[in-house]
Order: structure tokens, then C-alpha cells, then sequence
């Protein structure tokens, strides 16, 4: 049975707690066994995040120890997925760049807050976490982040939408969802889902978070089925941060 463990925590306004059972949920439906903690100790024991398939972060905001981030670089390096949305996993630990590192962008804004309306674009129809869906609306948050270049871009939506200094610059298509890899590990990224209804009031949105979780959690058995090993990524974490 493959096992998942969920953080969550941090500000509340993105009701971690909603977001984590429906996450939870999800990956029940798929036969895992899921942990759910409230804080963060359960990323000290490195050989514990080791044992899992996948890490699903949903704590937006606050600080982590830079050892616990460590863990979570090593997990993943070795074919533990991570996967995550909006600011639970993109606008966490701000004040920590290899968590950034490792999730591939880091929130800056959402210009003009809740309720804006605007429309995600799926830009890759042959990945397997796309594959049949069309573009959608939203009515949420419209996240603005920057962006790490080696990400694979699942779906986009449009800037600008409102009015700010931005606009200054030419229109640009911010991704939503996205894949990349750390080490033998998967990682996947969803930006939607600044409350737990957006899920139910943009389907789409769900589909692509259960499907990108999947994904990730798939990462350790392909690399050990391929016979990879992480060899070729070791080093000193003293010589990079």
C-alpha cells in the first residue's frame, strides 16, 4: 500500500484543514494509507519521510527549520513525490530558499485579492494530468508568482486581469499547474485553491490536483524500476546554501 503523509498548518484563511482531508481523501479513494499532521515535527525523521510515496504540503506561510527542509530535499531526491497547491505549497516558508527550490516558484501577488474571475488555459494535452480537459473558469485568487524556468507547464491563465502597476508591462501567461523534477522525485504544483470550494465549483481543478498528486506519488517505484539511484545528484548542502 502506498502511504502519503500531509502537513498542514500556518494561516488559516486557506483553511488547511478542509484542503487536507479532501487531499486526503482523494488518495484514500486510491487505496494509500494517508497521515495527517499538524505541525511539523513529522519532517525531522528523514528515514520516516523516506518510507512514504508522497509528501503533500498545505501550510501556507510561517517558518520551518532549514533540517526539516533538508529532509524533505533528501525524500524527494530519492523518489518521494511532493505535491501541493496555492499558498500551501508555493507561498510556504518564505524566508526558505530551497524549499523554493525545490517547488519551483514562490507567490509575490494576487492582484485585485478573492473573487476575481479569469480563466485557466491547459497548455500541454498530451501530459497525463491533462489529458481530456479543457480550458475552465475560476472565480478565486489570481496568483502571480515568480517562476522557476526548468518547470514543465501543465495550464496558464492570462495577466493582467486588473489594474495594477503591472499592467505596465506587456500581457504574460503565468502558469498554474506544473511538473518538474527533483532528483528521482516528482513534484507537482496546482495555484488554484485559495478556499476548499474553488475544488467544487471548478471540477477541473480538482481533477488536476488528484491526477498530479498520482503522478508524483509514482516517482520513487519508476525510479527503482529503472534501477536509477541518486549518485549523480549528491552534494554538499554546505556548498549551496
Amino acid at each position: 500500500m502506498k502511504k502519503a503523509l500531509i502537513f498542514q498548518g500556518g494561516w488559516d484563511g486557506h483553511e488547511p484543514q478542509l484542503v487536507s482531508k479532501r487531499f486526503a481523501n482523494m488518495l484514500e479513494g486510491e487505496g494509500f494509507e494517508v497521515a495527517i499532521h499538524d505541525n511539523l515535527d513529522c519532517l525531522a525523521d528523514v528515514d520516516h519521510l523516506l518510507a512514504q510515496d508522497l509528501l503533500v504540503a498545505c501550510w501556507t506561510m510561517g517558518s520551518i527549520e532549514h533540517k526539516y527542509t533538508q529532509n524533505i530535499s533528501k525524500a524527494v531526491g530519492e523518489g518521494v513525490g511532493l505535491a501541493g497547491c496555492h499558498g500551501g505549497m508555493c507561498d510556504a516558508f518564505r524566508n526558505d530558499v530551497l524549499w523554493q527550490f525545490i517547488t519551483g516558484a514562490n507567490w509575490v501577488s494576487h492582484p485585485g485579492g478573492d473573487g476575481i474571475d479569469y480563466t485557466v488555459n491547459i497548455s500541454s494535452s498530451s501530459n497525463p494530468i491533462t489529458a481530456g480537459l479543457e480550458d475552465f473558469p475560476v472565480c478565486s485568487e489570481h496568483y502571480y508568482l515568480h517562476i522557476d524556468p526548468a518547470i514543465e507547464v501543465l495550464a496558464t491563465t492570462r495577466f493582467p486581469v486588473v489594474p495594477y502597476y503591472h499592467i505596465a508591462n506587456k500581457p504574460i501567461d503565468m502558469p498554474v499547474a506544473w511538473t518538474k523534477m527533483w532528483g528521482l522525485g516528482r513534484v507537482f504544483y496546482n495555484s488554484l485553491g485559495h478556499h476548499d470550494d474553488v475544488f467544487d465549483n471548478s471540477p477541473n481543478a480538482a481533477v488536476l490536483m488528484k491526477r498530479g498528486m498520482l503522478w508524483a506519488a509514482q516517482g520513487k517505484e519508476t525510479a527503482q524500476a529503472q534501477g536509477l539511484t541518486s549518485e549523480r545528484f549528491l552534494v554538499s548542502d554546505a556548498k549551496m546554501f
